[in-house]
C-alpha cells in the first residue's frame, strides 16, 4: 500500500511538473519575437528640384482669327489652307454691289444737302440786308413797328435755316464716311505675316458680318514661327506655379525629344468660368469636373510644330541645394504614442493599418509618382476619439528599429526633402513596402536581407 500510494503522489508531481514545463515552453516560444526582414539605406544630402506635371496643347503665341464686319457673298478667295501669307495680302473680298448703291446714295444726299446749304446762305443775305434797310426806317418812323419786327422775324429764321442746313451737311458727309467704310470691309487683308492654319468657307459662300451678329469665323491665321504649350494645372499645383519659371516639354510627335520653355502666363479664372454654360454647371451640385487652370508656357526650341499637339509639361517649382534627403519609400505615417496626443489621455497608440502611400510613390512599384503622405483608412475613418497621423522613418539602432517623426519639404520623383527630425549618415529602413506600410512599429526586431517572394509578389 505505502508503495502504491508514493508512486501515485510521484506520478502526481511528475504531471504537474510536465504541465509546468510545457506552460514555461509555451510562454518561452510565445514571447518569441518575430524577424522582419527590411533594406536599409543612410540619410544623404543631394539636391531636390520640385516639379510639377500637366498635359496639354501646342498652341501659337498670336493667332488671329478672321470674320467679316459685313455680310454678303463671297467673290474672291485667293488662299488656302496651309498657305504662308504676308501682312497685307488680300483674304478675301465680298460682293460690293449693295455697299457702292448705298455709298452713291449716301454722296447724293450730301450733294443736295450742300445745294440746301447754299439755298440757305442765300436767304440769309437776303433777309440780312431787308432788316437792316427796314431798320433804318424803322428808326425814322417811315414803317410800322409790325412791319419791322416781320423783316425782323424773317432774318432770324433765315439764320436758324442756315444753321440747320450745316448740321445736314455734317450728317450726310458722315453718311458717305459711314457707307464708304461698309464698302471698304467687303475687301479683307492680313493682319500680320503667317500661316492659314484653318479655312472654313468657300468661295460663292454667303457670310454673316459682326456688326450685329456673331459672324462667321472664315479663317484662322497662325504665326508658327512663335509657340506656347498650354497646359492645365489643378488648384493644389497652380499656387506654385510663378511667370519665369522653366520647364522642359514632351511633344508626342517628337519622340526622344526633351524641350526647354519659360512660364509666361497663368489664369487669374479657373477654365469652368471662362463661360457662363461652364460657370452655371460649375455651380450644380451634380458637376464632379476638377478645377483646372491654364497655364501658358512660351518654348524656346524652333521645331514645326503644328497647332494642336499634345505636350505633357514638367515645370521647375522649387529647388533645394545640398539638403537632407531620404528615399520616398522610406516616409510613412503613424499614430503618435500616448504621451504625444493632443488631449493627453492615456491609452495604448494605435498602430496605422492604412497602406503606405508614401511606399506607394517608390517608382519601383507606382512608376516614380511622388505623392504627400496620405492614409486612406484613417481620413475615412470617422472616430470619436480620432488621433493626427504624423510622418515618420524608421531608424536602425542594432536589430531592431526607432520610429522617428520627422517633418518633410518639397519632393521629386526619389527623395523627400527632411526638414526636421533626422542627421545625415543615419541608417533608415527603405523597404520593403508591406515592412514599412503596416509591420514596423517601434521596437520591432529586423533583419537586413532582400524581400520575400511572398511580399515581392504582392
Amino acid at each position: 500500500m505505502a508503495n502504491s500510494k508514493k508512486r501515485k503522489k510521484v506520478l502526481i508531481f511528475s504531471g504537474i511538473g510536465a504541465v509546468l514545463l510545457i506552460l514555461t515552453l509555451a510562454a518561452v516560444f510565445k514571447k518569441k519575437e518575430p524577424v522582419i526582414t527590411v533594406q536599409t539605406e543612410k540619410v544623404i544630402r543631394t539636391n531636390i528640384t520640385e516639379t510639377v506635371k500637366a498635359n496639354g496643347m501646342i498652341q501659337p503665341v498670336v493667332q488671329v482669327t478672321i470674320s467679316p464686319e459685313v455680310s454678303g457673298e463671297i467673290i474672291e478667295l485667293p488662299v488656302k489652307e496651309g498657305q504662308r501669307i504676308q501682312k497685307g495680302d488680300l483674304l478675301l473680298k465680298i460682293k460690293p454691289d449693295f455697299y457702292l448703291a448705298a455709298v452713291n446714295q449716301a454722296r447724293a444726299g450730301y450733294e443736295s444737302s450742300l445745294a440746301v446749304k447754299a439755298q440757305s446762305e442765300a436767304n440769309l443775305i437776303k433777309a440780312e440786308a431787308d432788316f437792316k434797310r427796314n431798320q433804318q426806317l424803322f428808326a425814322s418812323r417811315l414803317i410800322s413797328e409790325s412791319d419791322f419786327i416781320g423783316f425782323k422775324a424773317a432774318y432770324e429764321v433765315a439764320k436758324a435755316q442756315l444753321e440747320s442746313s450745316l448740321h445736314q451737311v455734317e450728317n450726310t458727309k458722315a453718311a458717305v464716311a459711314s457707307a464708304q467704310d461698309s464698302l471698304d470691309k467687303t475687301t479683307i487683308v492680313s493682319p500680320l505675316t503667317g500661316t492659314i492654319t484653318v479655312l472654313n468657307s468657300q468661295l460663292g459662300e454667303r457670310v454673316l458680318g459682326t456688326v450685329q451678329n456673331a459672324g462667321t469665323e472664315i479663317m484662322t491665321i497662325a504665326d508658327l514661327n512663335e509657340m506656347e504649350a498650354r497646359v492645365d494645372i489643378g488648384e493644389m499645383d497652380v499656387v506654385l506655379i510663378q511667370p519665369g519659371q522653366k520647364a522642359r516639354l514632351e511633344v508626342d510627335a517628337f519622340k526622344d525629344r526633351k524641350f526647354t520653355g519659360d512660364v509666361t502666363q497663368i489664369a487669374n479664372a479657373s477654365e469652368g468660368l471662362n463661360s457662363r454654360a461652364a460657370a452655371a454647371a460649375a455651380a450644380s451640385s451634380s458637376s464632379q469636373q476638377a478645377t483646372k487652370f491654364e497655364v501658358r508656357i512660351h518654348v524656346k526650341d524652333k521645331e514645326y510644330f503644328r497647332p494642336g499637339m499634345s505636350v505633357t509639361a514638367e515645370i521647375e517649382t522649387r529647388y533645394r541645394t545640398n539638403t537632407l534627403a531620404v528615399p520616398l519609400a522610406s516616409v510613412t505615417t503613424r499614430a503618435p504614442k500616448p504621451a504625444e496626443k493632443k488631449d493627453g489621455r492615456a491609452g495604448e497608440a494605435t498602430k496605422s493599418t492604412g497602406t503606405n502611400s508614401l511606399a506607394s510613390a517608390d517608382p519601383a512599384t507606382n512608376g516614380g509618382a511622388a505623392d504627400p503622405p496620405t492614409n486612406s483608412a484613417a481620413t475615412g475613418a470617422k472616430e470619436k476619439d480620432s488621433v493626427k497621423l504624423t510622418e515618420v522613418v524608421f531608424l536602425v539602432d542594432g536589430d531592431h528599429v526607432k520610429t522617428a517623426p520627422v517633418k518633410i519639404g518639397i519632393g521629386d520623383d526619389i527623395y523627400w526633402e527632411i526638414t526636421e527630425g533626422l542627421k545625415e549618415g543615419q541608417e533608415i529602413v527603405t523597404g520593403g513596402y508591406l515592412a514599412i506600410g503596416k509591420d514596423l512599429d517601434d521596437g520591432k526586431k529586423i533583419h537586413k536581407g532582400p524581400v520575400a517572394s511572398a511580399e515581392a509578389k504582392k
